[in-house]
């Protein structure tokens, strides 16, 4: 079903991340998915991560945005924060996610933004607001992620 691309994320976030052995855009690639969907990360930190996704393409049968479509979304920004948050030694696993569809998008870009509402330990909690071209809230969705301890059996793909 077509090439499988890396999500992108910001070089200097990568950067890091390499200086620690990890392949972040092979970690958050969402394999197919992403690709499909059209995700482009434009902003990533623990305190802030900004997506773009293109309406066209992610519709359900009466041309709007998919309501599947701002959850997956959300789950990828507010798993990426969670991630970041927990950084090298924990691996962020979504385990709630809420969405609240707003309105519908016909066409254009829709763009995302994670925020913390609350990073523990064990758990980090994003809100993630959807808006339309004309910056009209589509979704706000939250993202709960359990941050676990990294074992050789979930340990995240090498750099290199």
């Amino acid at each position: 079903m077509g090439e499988q691309t890396a999500v992108k994320f910001p070089q200097e976030v990568i950067d890091e991340y390499a200086t620690l052995g990890v392949d972040l855009p092979a970690l958050f690639s969402a394999g197919h998915l992403g690709t499909r969907m059209g995700v482009q990360i434009i902003e990533a930190s623990a305190e802030r991560v900004v997506a773009t996704m293109p309406v066209e393409g992610n519709t359900q049968p009466y041309g709007l945005l998919h309501g599947g479509a701002s959850a997956v979304l959300a789950e990828t920004l507010g798993s990426i924060g969670s991630m970041l948050h927990g950084g090298i030694s924990k691996l962020a696993v979504g385990v709630d996610l809420n969405c609240t569809h707003h309105r519908g998008a016909r066409s254009g870009l829709v763009t995302g933004v994670a925020t913390p509402v609350h990073r523990g330990r064990s758990t980090a909690t994003y809100e993630i607001v959807i808006t339309d071209d004309q910056d009209k809230r589509v979704c706000t969705a939250r993202l709960t992620c359990l941050l676990r301890d990294i074992d050789s059996s979930t340990a995240p793909p090498v750099a290199g």
